[in-house]
């Protein structure tokens, strides 16, 4: 059964650096040997993301790009923009504002400290619920 997995911005290096979070999401399935996909909202928050996962954590190595040349399916993380028509993978991060469609295994949703940004993704919970998804939240 697919799930999906909902996480809830509450510390403060989260709150103030919200890809951050996604950086500790996309170390902990590479260090699983699980090939992610990112769903951006925009070119410039893929853009970010990908100089974040260079900077966040000197210790870790996690090989990413931006999607967009024949090197996509040799990456481990893979960042998607709207506007690439790139394969879902069994895992994928989404920072956009839809839900998912396709064939994954688990979607992870980083949800914002925002009380207003919260809202739509409680719709997105229950879209999710009614697709069958097992559903689980963590507090981060």
């Amino acid at each position: 059964m697919a799930r999906a997995d909902f996480y809830l911005i509450q510390k403060d290096r989260f709150r103030e650096e919200p890809l951050l979070l996604v950086c500790e999401l996309a170390r902990k399935a590479h260090d699983a040997n699980l090939w992610t996909l990112v769903l951006a909202r925009d070119d410039e928050q893929a853009q970010r993301l990908d100089e974040l996962l260079w900077e966040f954590d000197a210790d870790a190595y996690l090989p990413h790009q931006v999607a967009g040349d024949e090197e996509d399916e040799l990456t481990p993380i893979l960042i998607a923009t709207p506007d690439t028509d790139t394969p879902m993978r069994a895992l994928v991060i989404n920072l956009r504002d839809e839900p998912v469609d396709g064939s994954f295994d688990r979607v992870l949703e980083v949800v914002p400290a925002d009380d207003s940004a919260r809202g739509p993704l409680r719709e997105r919970w229950k879209q999710y619920q009614s697709r069958g998804l097992e559903l689980k939240k963590y507090d981060m």
